[in-house]
Parts: C-alpha cells; sequence; structure tokens
C-alpha cells in the first residue's frame, strides 16, 4: 500500500515588506489625502491599506474646508519606493479622492506631531525629568508627588528622541496625535 504523497505548501506571494527586498530601500512617507468629507471614505482608505498588507505607521484626519465638505487624510507609511508609488496610484482610484500628494517627494513639507508623556519617578529621577523637558520645550501640564506628564510638540523624531530619554528615568505611557503635515508656499497640498 502506497502512502498518501502530502499536498505540497500553498505558495503565498512576498509582501511588499518582505525581506526578500531588503530593508536597505525601505522608506518612510507622508501622504496627503483630499477627500470629500462623508461617511465610509476613511474606511475606504484604511481598507485600501489593510487589504494589499501595507501598514499605517501614523493616521490623521481633520476637515479642511467646511463651506466645500473637505478633509485631509495624512498618513505615515513606509516600504520600498514601488509599493508607496502603487499605494498612491491606488488612492488616486478612489472615487471621494480629489487629490493624492507624497509630501516625501515634495520636499517642502512641515510635519509635526503632539505626544503627551506621563514619566513616574522621585528624587533625581524627577529633577533629570524636568532638565530634559526643558531642553526639548516640553510643557508640564500635569505635576503629582509621584509623576509628571509633558506635552511635547515638534517632528516624529524629536518626540521619539524624547521618548527614549524618559524610558530609563520612569516612562509610563505615551499618548501620539499622529502626523500632521503641510507643504510650505502658497500653493495647495
Amino acid at each position: 500500500m502506497n502512502a498518501p504523497v502530502p499536498a505540497p505548501p500553498p505558495v503565498i506571494p512576498p509582501s511588499p515588506y518582505s525581506s526578500a527586498i531588503g530593508k536597505s530601500n525601505i522608506e518612510s512617507h507622508t501622504l496627503s489625502v483630499l477627500v470629500d468629507n462623508e461617511p465610509g471614505v476613511l474606511a475606504r482608505v484604511v481598507g485600501l491599506f489593510s487589504g494589499r498588507g501595507y501598514n499605517i505607521d501614523s493616521l490623521t484626519v481633520a476637515e479642511v474646508a467646511h463651506g466645500e465638505q473637505l478633509s485631509r487624510i495624512t498618513i505615515v507609511t513606509n516600504g520600498p519606493p514601488e509599493a508607496i508609488e502603487q499605494i498612491s496610484h491606488q488612492l488616486e482610484r478612489i472615487v471621494p479622492i480629489h487629490k493624492v500628494v507624497d509630501l516625501t517627494l515634495t520636499g517642502r513639507a512641515i510635519e509635526r506631531e503632539l505626544a503627551m508623556i506621563k514619566v513616574r519617578g522621585s528624587g533625581d529621577n524627577r529633577s533629570e525629568a524636568l532638565r530634559l523637558a526643558e531642553a526639548f520645550r516640553a510643557k508640564l501640564i500635569d505635576a503629582t508627588t509621584e509623576s509628571f506628564i509633558f506635552e511635547l510638540t515638534g517632528g516624529p523624531r524629536k518626540i521619539d528622541d524624547f521618548i527614549e530619554l524618559m524610558r530609563p528615568i520612569g516612562l509610563v505611557e505615551v499618548s501620539r496625535t499622529g502626523v500632521a503635515a503641510i507643504t510650505r508656499g502658497a500653493a495647495l497640498t
């Protein structure tokens, strides 16, 4: 009697982020997406990302022209340049989207983020947390005898650096808004 031959494993296509592509060409990009302010648009945009295996690192949405019913979705994502370009083209095909701009490629964008950082500590750690907060121009928005909450606005890297410095001091919790971005100059993004 012959034993049944096991079926071969299914062939799974590589993800745009697989190690086969190589980590050296992974880039972070900020996309500005101008959309109609109507129900379901954000779900369609997020669905495009998840349906194709792309990750969203940061996502912010706000109405930008009330009378015109327009909102801006700012998305930070990462991947090989070809994948980012593919994402942009696929976004352009969604009907309520008016404009997609890769702000990273324009080289003229300003990015900011707001974070609230809770730090616990006493003695020297407390003094060190206050000293670092002053150096980073973080605003003290709450203080107890056991902890501080700092508010910090700036580029994502500045916020990342501040958080890393607070870890050994007594970092408890972080809440971040996500990136808001706009291009320099008079042109509409």
